[in-house]
């Protein structure tokens, strides 16, 4: 694990998309795609049902204390801390009279509260609410949902049972067809703090839609992708929102079609 996380660093992501099977479990990106349905066209697609079973077996690991944490559906012996997320959430606690409550859209059954309990273990009053899609949030119900964690169907949804004070979108707004749309909604909620995390974004003055291939190991799948032009995302967030920090996020970088991008993350803050 270690020997992979160094090779990724110093190597080129054009070499360590082309090496990537040999590294072990590396996603691998293709195509430049006019539009989000000729993507989708050339996306074998998954069965829900057999990633839904992986991810929440695995949840259900870390749930008991078997395992210490989960990443698409993946055990780890250990947490990846992602500190600058956390940073975000202990400032709109500590702005909210140590109170905290946060809105995980595309939060699949609730890795990342698993991954941040410890830390927010300060918190004296924590919720999180899991927004996804209705296959996740029945299974979230029936097996995971505590007095702190919850499931929803939509952002509507989660509102009328919580107010968030901060929003997190990790490694989930790339895979959506009207990213748009989804932020444009969030950022109409005036939460303080949107925390995004794991992203892809390029220096290319304009987005690219591609084809993101999940090693089999992992599970067997291939869906449209989104690689964000900073400058254009920037353009859209500071409409409403300052970016308090940026941050490099623990995903090594690649190429899509020759396209070098990076995943990192930032901590907007409501004007």
């Amino acid at each position: 694990m270690q020997a992979r996380k160094i090779i990724k660093r110093w190597l080129p992501p054009v070499v360590v998309e082309s090496i990537g099977p040999l590294l072990g479990k590396t996603s691998r990106y293709s195509g430049n795609y006019p539009d989000w349905p000729a993507a989708s066209e050339q996306a074998s697609g998954y069965d829900d049902g057999l990633i839904l079973e992986k991810v929440k077996q695995a949840m259900l690991e870390v749930k008991s204390g078997a395992a210490v944490y989960e990443r698409d559906s993946v055990l780890f012996d250990h947490v990846e801390h992602s500190y600058p997320v956390l940073a975000g959430m202990l400032r709109a606690a500590a702005e909210n009279g140590n109170h905290l409550s946060v809105l995980d859209f595309g939060g699949s059954l609730g890795s990342s509260f698993f991954q941040c309990r410890d830390f927010l273990s300060v918190v004296d009053d924590l919720r999180w609410g899991v927004v996804e899609q209705e296959n996740f949030v029945r299974c979230g119900r029936d097996n995971l949902e505590t007095g702190q964690l919850q499931f929803f169907y939509t952002i509507k949804e989660c509102l009328q049972h919580m107010t968030p004070n901060a929003v997190l979108l990790s490694s989930v707004l790339q895979y959506i067809e009207s990213p748009a749309s989804v932020l444009g909604e969030l950022m109409e909620t005036d939460v303080p703090y949107i925390i995004v995390d794991r992203t892809p974004f390029s220096s290319a003055t304009d987005d690219r839609i591609t084809v993101q291939h999940v090693p089999p190991s992992i599970y067997p799948a291939s869906y449209p992708c989104r690689i964000f032009s900073r400058q254009r995302f920037l353009e859209l967030a500071l409409d409403r929102y300052d970016v308090l920090a940026g941050f490099d996020s623990n995903d090594a970088g690649a190429s899509a079609g020759g396209l070098e991008f990076t995943f990192s993350g930032m901590i907007l803050r409501k004007r």
